[in-house]
């Protein structure tokens, strides 16, 4: 690679490890990190030893709940790899990361059933235009040939999945593979680097076959290549890498790499491509449009510690940042206070950092997950953020300790600013906090979190449902307030009919005073009785679409004043509404849930358990393969609809609600609600 602008060709590259759930990107980080000597002896997920998931909430639950980063050094070449969560609840982290990575490896395992989750992750890659590699782990453990595994796979990517190596198998057993860009056959060896071995004569032709397939996807973008192959020519061997690397950088191909992390096979491999094909800093710069920058660094997460305080990890996309310098970008300009290099949770003081180095900066308090940092002041440069998923499941959450009641929200506060797919909103209606998140799982981290961390401890309940409540009928009323205690008395006397409105129309309040019965300077006060009232009706819930007229009265010339008539509206309507047929209103919300094909019909059967109507469904618009539901649900039935969908589709339905309208609510679930309303009271 040439110079570009002033940065030295072999920058530091930063690689994101993601893929589903499950699929070993943490056990692969650790065979990177031994066998790049960084760490004297590979860890494992099962001892809780690992470098990454170094934190209590992640071996506690056995899987990565925040992402992990680590800098090696491979022959020379600086490399960060980012482990990502692979579960869907926590990929606010992996959606991040993969804005200013360099390439993603995607680990999976070559299991169909995997195949939509794999999707998730290759769709958000593909529209970033981020290249990436797949790496089939677990492939000594396949049941299936990798010529059966990649077609299986490939519904999961609409980029050509390009078979770089094949595996030597020996009595069911995976003893090896062959490199088809190398044309050369490797025997893995215990706790030791592969061994180059003649290819096996039971091959020869599988790999010729194999490595013409490969040659002929390459050539769908290689004119010269298709030129070779039809004259039988053979290409050359620097041809080929060239044509990979290329095709890799410009989004046109996806390699596939096997191996087995646990055993530490294939990962000489995996690095040797990462080394020779990934792309370097300058051409990730001009994918997110900063290439002409003085200096940028993209900010992928946020980490409170115990003792060093705010860490903001960042990839360095133009320019240098040293310690004290001031940033640009943040809430504020502020001064960098520490550069460091992390190993997992574990900082490392550095110096001065480059284009190219995924560093934290230290204590920037005002900078944030997605924020853009400069050391121009003034500049306007920016690189798009990933957009936060909406939560799907939210807990009522409040202090279990009175004397913890306003640490509380500053402590969610820190734990929204690591994760910021978290979120907390205060409902004035119903009195409560409601912390948001992606999932049962993804809150039950983060309350664990908070004891751990913060040492507040938490209790949750299902959220309140704005439950409202109308009348179905119209009454006239008469409201009298009056009282004699020596001195001045309070006389206030009114007359109104009260009336349901349109659903959606609100509340309105008028007057059809005339000879000055109730003189025009106490009807405002009428006003304010009435909507007094209507905070909490007859049923227990705020009144909405009534219209409420005054249309007599009588004063005393010296008892009444604007207290009194208040008093007067509201004794009015708490005589008159329980006389109007009161009726219970829920929330019912336009929901789109998105989910594969084949679990469509199983979501229909979901949404009708849950007094839902279904509007239909349609292909989901640039993802092959998936459906999405249209439906109305009431609120009440979507608290845990979530749990339901990712147990019927494998972990990767989701859905979107937004309020639609008020709905009446009748029968036993209306009893049910009004009997809880009762108990709370």
């Amino acid at each position: 690679m040439g110079q570009a602008q002033g940065q030295p060709a072999r920058s530091a590259r930063c690689i994101a490890l993601v893929g589903p759930y499950l699929s070993g990107k943490t056990t692969l980080l650790e065979a990177i990190l031994a066998r790049t000597g960084a760490i004297t002896r590979q860890g494992s997920a099962a001892a809780q030893n690992t470098v990454g998931d170094a934190s209590e909430e992640a071996r506690h639950h056995g899987m990565s709940v925040e992402l992990n980063a680590a800098t090696v050094d491979f022959l020379g070449d600086s490399f960060t790899f980012l482990d990502c969560p692979g579960s869907i609840e926590f990929q606010a982290d992996a959606a991040h990361a993969l804005t200013a990575c360099d390439a993603a490896v995607v680990v999976c395992e070559p299991d169909e059933k995997k195949v939509p989750a794999l999707q998730l992750i290759l769709k958000q890659l593909e529209d970033r235009g981020t290249p990436h590699f797949l790496f089939i782990n677990k492939i000594d453990k396949a049941e299936a040939r990798v010529r059966d595994i990649v077609p299986m796979l490939q519904p999961a990517s609409t980029k050509p999945l390009v078979i770089r190596q094949i595996p030597i198998w020996e009595n069911d057993i995976v003893t090896g593979f062959i490199d088809l860009a190398l044309e050369r056959a490797y025997v893995y060896r215990e706790h030791a680097p592969s061994e180059v071995v003649d290819i096996p004569q039971t091959l020869a032709d599988h790999e010729k076959e194999a490595r013409f397939s490969m040659l002929e996807k390459l050539a769908d973008y290689d004119d010269a290549l298709m030129e070779q192959l039809l004259e039988d020519v053979p290409p050359p061997r620097d041809r080929v890498f060239d044509d990979l690397s290329k095709e890799l950088r410009e989004g046109l191909i996806c390699p596939v790499l096997l191996g087995s992390a646990e055993n530490g096979h294939g990962i000489f491999r995996l690095l040797k491509a990462l080394r020779h094909e990934a792309p370097f800093v300058f051409a990730t710069a001009e994918r997110v449009g900063v290439e002409k920058t003085a200096s940028c660094a993209f900010v992928l997460k946020t980490f409170h510690t115990a003792h060093g305080g705010k860490l903001s990890l960042a990839r360095v996309l133009t320019g240098t940042f040293a310690d004290g310098t001031t940033v640009h970008g943040g809430a504020d300009d502020e001064r960098i206070s520490g550069i460091f290099t992390l190993m997992g949770q574990e900082p490392v003081k550095r110096g001065e950092t480059v284009a190219g180095d995924t560093v934290a900066f230290g204590r920037l308090d005002g900078v944030k997950t997605g924020d853009t940092l400069t050391t121009e002041k003034g500049s306007k440069i920016k690189v798009e953020p990933a957009s936060i998923t909406q939560p799907v499941f939210g807990l009522a959450v409040a202090a279990k300790e009175k004397k913890d009641e306003v640490k509380l929200t500053a402590a969610i506060a820190k734990i929204i600013e690591e994760d910021p797919s978290i979120s907390l909103t205060h409902s004035q209606d119903m009195g409560e906090m409601v912390l948001w998140g992606q999932g049962e799982m993804h809150l039950r981290v983060a309350l664990e979190r908070l004891v751990r961390k913060y040492g507040i401890d938490a209790s949750t309940r299902p959220r309140q449902i704005p439950y409202k409540e109308t009348i179905r009928k119209s009454v006239e009323v008469r409201g009298r307030h009056k009282k004699q205690s020596g001195g001045h008395g309070q006389f206030g006397d009114v007359v109104v009919t009260i009336a349901p409105q349109p659903r959606g129309a609100g509340f309105a309040f008028s007057d059809k005073i005339s000879g000055g019965v109730v003189p025009k300077n106490y009807i405002p006060s009428v006003e304010i009785g009435v909507k007094d009232y209507l905070h909490t009706g007859p049923l227990g819930f705020q009144v909405v679409d009534v219209a409420v007229c005054l249309i007599d009265g009588s004063y005393h010339s010296v008892d009444s004043s604007d207290m009194a008539f208040r008093q007067a509206g509201r004794i009015a309507m708490s005589e008159g509404m329980p006389q109007c047929s009161p009726v219970l209103l829920e929330p019912v919300m336009a929901v789109d849930i998105a989910v594969p094909s084949e679990a469509t019909a199983k979501v229909n059967s979901i949404v009708s358990s849950r007094r839902g109507q279904i509007l239909g469904f349609d292909a989901r618009s640039g993802w092959p393969g998936w459906d999405v539901v249209q439906a109305q649900i009431p609120e009440s039935e979507i608290q845990n609809l979530i749990v339901e969908l990712r147990s019927a589709t494998a972990g990767v339905g989701t859905f979107n609600a937004k309020f639609d309208h008020l709905a009446e609510l009748t029968g036993k679930v209306a009893d049910q609600v009004l009997a809880q309303r009762a108990k709370a009271a």
